[in-house]
């Protein structure tokens, strides 16, 4: 008997550290795995701003707008962007989406305003303000704006999940890499660290597909931004 007891004795944190030890392979399989998918995904997809053939639309993911309404760099370089796809004429028209949950914060208003006031005609611009997360801007953008081809528009350590994601929806989405030259090494690698466990979150989207927190009609802006003048 007192064998058996010092047998339990012993075993009992050895099966608590292999239980611990295939929880922790676990999470690594899942978020390895996870990683490597969105990479996959879009891999072919992802172009240097020079490189990149024409689409339609494009779309820019928000970002931080500070108190005044300025937008923050990270988000003035991804606009910039598109503003300059637009004056190549490698797209007509531009679906700023972003987050205006709250009335005191609105991402996507200072988007159009400094688009607009940098040359990109009004009725080119048009703001999509449930875009809460990347894959409630790709959902919103195809079932809302009737998007189906477009150019996205954001920093690197961003762009495979976004492009992974809207194609999951049915979009014939490219990337095109925003400058990341406004961030110091330490944000970005802090940055690509969050997107990269963000990319768990993404696989079980795809996998699960569930609407956005906001559908509601079939808005026209883009078919109007693409057919004017």
């Amino acid at each position: 008997m007192a064998m058996v007891q010092r047998l339990r004795r012993w075993l009992r944190p050895r099966r608590l550290l292999i239980v611990l030890g295939i929880a922790v392979f676990g999470v690594g399989v899942v978020f390895s795995g996870s990683l490597l998918w969105v990479r996959h995904a879009s891999g072919p997809y992802l172009y240097w701003p020079d490189e990149a053939p024409a689409r339609p639309v494009a779309i820019v993911f928000g970002s931080q707008v500070y108190s005044d309404g300025t937008p923050s760099p990270v988000l003035r370089s991804r606009l910039a962007e598109a503003q300059r796809l637009y004056a190549q004429g490698k797209i007509r028209a531009i679906l700023v989406t972003g987050d205006n949950g709250q009335v005191q914060y609105n991402e996507v208003d200072p988007m159009r305003t400094w688009l607009i006031e940098r040359g990109v005609p009004e009725v080119k611009v048009v703001g999509d303000y449930a875009g809460f997360d990347t894959y409630s801007s790709c959902v919103r953008a195809v079932r809302i704006f009737g998007v189906t081809e477009a150019i996205l528009v954001t920093q690197d350590y961003h762009l495979s999940r976004a492009v992974a994601l809207c194609r999951s929806v049915g979009m014939d989405a490219i990337g095109v890499r925003a400058s990341s030259g406004v961030l110091s090494e330490e944000t970005l690698r802090r940055l690509a660290w969050r997107d990269r466990l963000a990319c768990v979150k993404a696989v079980g989207e795809i996998i699960v597909k569930p609407d956005p927190k906001y559908l509601g009609r079939h808005e026209t802006g883009i078919e109007e931004a693409l057919t004017s003048g």
